[in-house]
């Protein structure tokens, strides 16, 4: 018999790859099964297998994220419910007594009534577009889709009055708005402006290394001033410890430094903490005294106010403030009190040289901020390339040029007589701090950055602690 020669068996033979396997079956009810195919096939069934996992793990991580960001949500807005509840229904921490009506009391009735008033008109607006209430005057030149509505196709009273608002609005409202945009874009360009200019004058700064320097020995170890350190805080349960370990240990003698930690905490448990840190470094030998005001007013400045109302202040001659959120370093009087009580220098080049002998018109020393938890996360990131700005530019420009600036408020130095000179602190402001800057300025005294004086804070790492 001959063999047969046909194409399809050839390329049959040649094309499988697999392995046949045969299983037989004494139930005469099954047949014969043959599996013939590549081993691939197997592998593609591990590969999918792998694939859902990875699709199942990734759609776990997802709701984790969910339900996490909805838990975040609920403990945010729980305490956002229990700060209105405090601060307007149980009036915690809000001062009522000395409280007269006048200008105050009107402009914050008037500014009440001005928030309401908005949030009524976007309730209103957003009825408006949801019911589908489109009109515009013809005079308007507005899109040509939108029309007048006549008479009989108002609808109510409802959409009777949003039209009047539009009318109202349209011929009261839009030119005064567009004029004040027009005066927010000449802002932002002068802003603009003034930010570019810092920015040169502080490429310059550092092009000419320009910084306040000290001729000779003029501080002396045995010409020690009198030096006031306040600690202002207020329920600083985390960070008044640090605060007042760090100023307890400035090398300074301590006959010559005295330590007033002020303390507005409302929470006693608070209180008794700070007032045996306190006692502690007390008997450690450190010249330290705790305050605390029966009656809180003026927030921050009051309490400064206050503490500056002892008889025993006017032995000293200069006082540095310090958050309680602040660390200074040991160094940190001898970086700055001879600032204030030698010659001072600022090395200029040869054509804009400025000499200050015995500098008696300096009033601030201001020291600036170093980070040590830049890192933490995006909001502290954020603080820190904010803050640096700050110090970087607009302190260092403004203290070589105008020899002033804003006061930050702590890590700073300030001659006492310079606040009794500009009216001392004052409690009609939440912003003592440029408040009293912007005073003494008037007065002539003169402030100096110090941008090689560095003091650690600790930035918020959340949007509660801010």
């Amino acid at each position: 018999m001959a063999p047969r020669l046909d194409f399809s068996d050839w390329w049959t033979r040649n094309s499988r790859k697999g392995t046949p396997v045969i299983v037989t079956m004494e139930n005469p009810n099954y047949s014969v099964l043959e599996i013939d195919g590549p081993e691939e096939a197997f592998g593609s069934m591990e590969k999918d297998r792998e694939e859902c996992e990875a699709v199942l793990l990734g759609l776990l991580l997802k709701a984790h994220c969910a339900v996490g960001c909805v838990a975040w949500s609920a403990t945010a807005l729980w305490a956002l419910l229990g700060v209105i509840k405090k601060r307007l229904i149980s009036r915690q921490g809000v001062e009522t007594q000395g409280v007269k009506p006048g200008r105050g009391r009107l402009l914050l009735r008037v500014l009440r009534m001005f928030l309401v008033l908005s949030v009524v008109a976007l309730a209103f607006e957003f009825v408006a577009y949801w019911n589908g209430w489109h009109f515009q005057k013809p005079n308007l030149q507005l899109p040509e889709n939108l029309r007048i509505p006549e008479t009989t196709e108002i609808p109510g009273w409802l959409h009777s009055a949003y039209l009047s608002w539009l009318l109202f609005r349209a011929d009261y409202i839009a030119h005064p708005i567009r004029m004040l945009t027009n005066v927010c874009i000449l802002l932002f360009i002068i802003q603009s402006a003034d930010r570019m200019i810092l920015c040169l004058g502080c490429f310059w700064i550092k092009l000419k290394k320009i910084k306040p320097r000290l001729d000779g020995d003029s501080f002396k170890e045995y010409e020690h001033p009198m030096v006031l350190i306040q600690i202002p805080m207020c329920n600083e349960r985390e960070v008044y410890e640090q605060s007042i370990s760090a100023v307890c240990q400035i090398d300074w003698p301590k006959d010559r430094m005295l330590i007033q930690v002020l303390d507005d905490s409302d929470d006693e448990a608070i209180r008794i903490l700070i007032r045996a840190e306190v006692s502690k470094w007390s008997q450690r030998g450190a010249n330290i005294v705790y305050r605390h005001r029966l009656v809180r007013t003026g927030y921050k400045a009051g309490n400064l106010k206050s503490a500056m109302g002892c008889d025993y202040v006017q032995n000293y001659e200069f006082v540095a403030i310090f958050d309680a959120d602040f660390q200074p370093n040991p160094d940190f009087l001898k970086l700055t009190i001879p600032h204030l009580r030698c010659d001072l220098r600022h090395h200029y080049i040869s054509y804009v040289l400025l000499v200050i002998q015995g500098n008696p018109e300096l009033g601030l020393v201001q020291a600036r901020w170093s980070f040590v938890n830049k890192d933490e996360n995006l909001l502290t990131r954020l603080q820190y390339i904010n803050l640096c700005f700050h110090f970087e530019v607009e302190q260092q420009v403004n203290g070589v040029l105008l020899n002033f600036f804003g006061f930050n408020g702590t890590a700073g130095v300030w001659r006492i007589k310079a606040l009794e000179d500009s009216g001392g602190w004052l409690e009609r402001t939440t912003v003592e701090d440029m408040d009293i800057a912007v005073r003494a300025h008037l007065h002539g005294w003169k402030f100096i950055f110090l941008n090689d004086v560095k003091v650690v804070p600790n930035p918020s790492e959340t949007l509660m602690l801010l």
